[in-house]
């Protein structure tokens, strides 16, 4: 198996659909030989959910079957993939390879877990599309790649994907969650990065994988995320602790995870395949993975006496169950057996050829030994030739650097040419302020060189065959070994990281229930403040009794940055990691809903508001009492009248559920809503006026906008005629008059029902304090004798 060596995708998918709007997905992850199965009902038209899932694994090939079997209305998979993925390899697959009972029998082979324990009987028969398409996808990589999956050696979860929170592909792209907004027209500052960007000061490819999928799809379960802040709260109190994690996992080889794809897939024939030249790179890559393995094996020691006094339970299992595991010291013994003493991992491309060259003892084989002395005299050669032009030429600073395309070649700076370079020297190129170059003789030893290393290649192969099957039997080890390091460096590299760089306190631990209120006191944009160093923070505090926030102001004051800033504090604190803010507490929120920004689409030929219905259809088709909506600016891509209609039954509308719900507007009349139910709270942007502009403050206050008119101001600053000005500010005076009469007769008609629902929000937050008994039963009194008063 071939390795793609970097942070690029290795997943392969399979998608496969019926009559009934059901969609089945297998994610084949090649690199950590993991299979993620999925089924799930299409609810729109867009495919939203098949969207959200292939943003998440970002696959580098689809498999899907040839002809359309959708639902009336739907385009297909297989359509879909052709608009919204070109750039992806998609490889049409007869239907029959979709086949389940296939599917769930290469399943009950393959897993590293037991039938039973999958639950495997109860999902062949309520999820086959799932396995059918993980029999496509199995039978694909088989067949593309020449290998066999060895048995009990995959990962399989079901249902991977809705066990976490579920952010769909738009909301990931309005709350910039692993890319940021870059718009030349606008003048979008350079400087600005993604939630991703910020925090990825990972080390190794894996965890650099395990952080981006935390943040497409957040953590539901409150155990294991307290697990995450309480090894956060040790790290953050123990700086022994903390320095000595982060030391010791710079000791583990950043492709640490590459090497369980070389344990879970077998060549078809060994001997055969392993003797052609062509097959010299999958032979080295494998080389590459036991070296790897031996370095990370090394490490294990320091990674038990850095984490031998740790407290909290992740900290505390880890250690009992890899650091005291004997299988790796097994596993360690056997490779010492072959594979020599001095051989480390190496970046550098002719230390690493060379090291993957004599990564096998010597004795062991004598074809091995004679293609060893072959590549040392020609790489002697190649050196002794490069002082030989140096002196010949008189070029005392020639170079002689490699790389795994070319081999060797000449690198000359330009200031040691005075005139043309001798006939000698061929296929010159200019490099910047360097010349490149070669010549006969050297692309001559480049062959052999090349050729002796490739022997030893498959050499070596050949001797490690014995090897890696003894590894094989504890490829399960080797799996919670590399989770267990991606998690790690996670936390450590990642969000403890980040968390130190920031002043004191500048970062809480997050509280989490199942029911409780979302309160932020004091919550910042963590990608903002990190600009903007006088970034203003502002709260919110949202329960059952108060679930719609109405958030006026005018343009520029701060509302989008609010609302993405109230998503991304809940992202981070259901991650398991510390948020911005001075406290917060918030319940598990199972879905993040946005609808922010508006343009045309015109590649589905879709108005502004058309897509902004299509959006917001696709938030009531699929919100749950446990969703967190935020809504910017619903319904100004149409007229006035038509949009304020649309902007106010649609708040009815999740006024309805259990959902909390941030509703950003310019539309006055959206604030009526709070005089007719009580579970809406108005807030505004406070905005000063000094010398007819607009000081805007970029704080959040109780009650609506207090600026009288803003719009008028800034068409006054435009240059606007006085008379259009005048004119404009007496029709808006009538307007409001008309407003003010109607907002007070709902006030009073709904007096008592609003003195209901503040006691009702109260008496939530006193469920969820942590006071005493005492000061518990002295705040109802209170709120009796407030209640009594009609102080509310």
């Amino acid at each position: 198996m071939e390795d793609d060596g970097g942070e690029r995708s290795s997943f392969v998918a399979g998608l496969i659909e019926n009559r009934a709007k059901e969609v089945g997905m297998a994610a084949f992850d090649l690199r950590s030989a993991s299979l993620h199965l999925s089924q799930y009902i299409e609810t729109s038209s867009s495919y939203q959910n098949t969207k959200t899932l292939l943003r998440f694994y970002d696959p580098c090939v689809i498999i899907v079957p040839p002809n359309k079997l959708a639902a009336d209305g739907m385009v297909g998979v297989s359509e879909l993939v052709d608009r919204c993925y070109s750039t992806i390899r998609k490889v049409v697959f007869a239907r029959g390879c979709f086949d389940d009972t296939k599917g769930a029998v290469l399943i009950q082979n393959l897993a590293a877990e037991e039938p039973l324990a999958l639950g495997l009987d109860t999902y062949y028969k309520q999820h086959y599309l799932s396995l059918a398409a993980a029999a496509a996808t199995i039978k694909w990589i088989e067949a593309e790649k020449g290998v066999i999956v060895t048995n009990h050696s995959l990962t399989v979860t079901f249902n991977g994907s809705f066990s976490h929170m579920n952010i769909d592909a738009t909301s990931v792209e309005n709350l910039e969650i692993i890319d940021p907004f870059h718009n030349s027209l606008l003048g979008t500052n350079n400087k600005k990065r993604s939630l991703f960007q910020m925090f990825k000061t990972t080390k190794t490819v894996g965890g650099t994988r395990l952080l981006r999928a935390n943040l497409l799809q957040p953590l539901k379960d409150i155990k294991t995320i307290n697990t995450r802040l309480d090894c956060l709260d040790e790290m953050m109190s123990n700086e022994e602790l903390f320095y000595g994690l982060s030391q010791v996992l710079r000791k583990f080889p950043k492709e640490t995870d590459r090497v369980l794809c070389h344990f879970c897939f077998k060549p078809k024939k060994v001997t055969e395949a392993v003797l052609g030249f062509d097959n010299t790179r999958r032979s080295q890559n494998m080389i590459s993975s036991i070296i790897l393995l031996k370095t990370a094996l090394d490490a294990l020691p320091l990674l038990a006496m850095a984490l031998k006094d740790a407290k909290c339970f992740l900290l505390a299992n880890i250690y009992k169950t890899v650091c005291e595991n004997d299988r790796y010291a097994s596993i360690r013994k056997r490779v010492g057996e072959v594979i020599d003493d001095d051989v480390l991992h190496a970046r550098v491309p002719f230390v690493a050829r060379s090291q993957q060259c004599f990564a096998l003892k010597a004795g062991i084989d004598g074809f091995l030994d004679m293609a060893r002395r072959t590549f040392c005299d020609t790489s002697e050669a190649i050196h002794n030739l490069a002082s030989k032009y140096r002196e010949e030429f008189n070029l005392p600073n020639l170079k002689l650097p490699f790389n795994n395309r070319q081999g060797f070649f000449f690198r000359i700076s330009q200031k040691e040419v005075q005139e043309k370079l001798p006939s000698k020297f061929t296929q010159v190129v200019k490099h910047g302020k360097n010349i490149h170059c070669s010549s006969l003789e050297l692309a001559s030893l480049n062959v052999r060189n090349k050729s002796a290393a490739g022997e030893c290649f498959v050499r070596t192969e050949i001797c490690l065959e014995a090897l890696m099957d003894a590894i094989r039997e504890d490829v399960s080890a080797l799996t919670l070994l590399a989770e267990v390091l991606c998690l790690l460096d996670m936390i450590v590299n990642s969000f403890a990281h980040s968390i130190s760089t920031k002043p004191v306190d500048r970062y809480s631990r997050p509280e989490l229930t199942d029911s409780g209120p979302l309160a932020i006191d004091a919550g910042r944009h963590p990608i903002l403040e990190s600009i903007h160093n006088d970034f203003v923070p502002n709260s919110i505090f949202m329960s059952e009794a108060s679930n719609m926030l109405v958030v006026m102001g005018p343009n520029m004051s701060g509302k989008s940055t609010y609302l993405q800033q109230v998503c991304l504090v809940v992202i981070l604190a259901q991650i398991g990691c510390y948020v911005p803010a001075r406290f917060a507490t918030m319940r598990v929120v199972d879905r993040i809903f946005t609808r922010m920004g508006t343009m045309d689409n015109l590649e589905s030929n879709s108005s502004t508001f058309m897509t902004e219905m299509r959006e917001t259809a696709f938030i009531m088709q699929n919100v749950s009492n446990r969703s967190l909506i935020v809504m910017d600016e619903l319904g100004r891509a149409t007229s006035s009248s038509d949009g304020l209609a649309m902007a106010w039954s649609c708040c009815e509308h999740l006024l309805s559920l259990k959902a909390y719900t941030v509703f950003a507007t310019h539309m006055d009349s959206l604030a009526e809503l709070a005089t007719i139910y009580p579970n809406v709270k108005v807030l505004h942007f406070h905005v000063d006026i000094r010398d007819n502009r607009l000081d805007f403050k970029f704080q959040l206050r109780d009650g609506t906008l207090h600026v009288p008119h803003y719009g008028l101001l800034l068409a006054e600053v435009a240059g606007l005629p006085n008379t259009v000005i005048e004119t404009a500010r007496t029709i808006t005076s009538r307007i409001t008059d008309k407003e003010m009469k109607r907002i007070e007769l709902n006030c009073e008609k709904h007096h008592e029902m609003h003195q209901i629902y503040r006691v009702a929000q109260k008496l939530i937050c006193l469920r969820y304090s942590k006071q005493n008994e005492d000061s518990i039963r002295q705040a109802l009194q209170n709120l009796k004798d407030s209640f009594i008063e009609g102080r509310l």
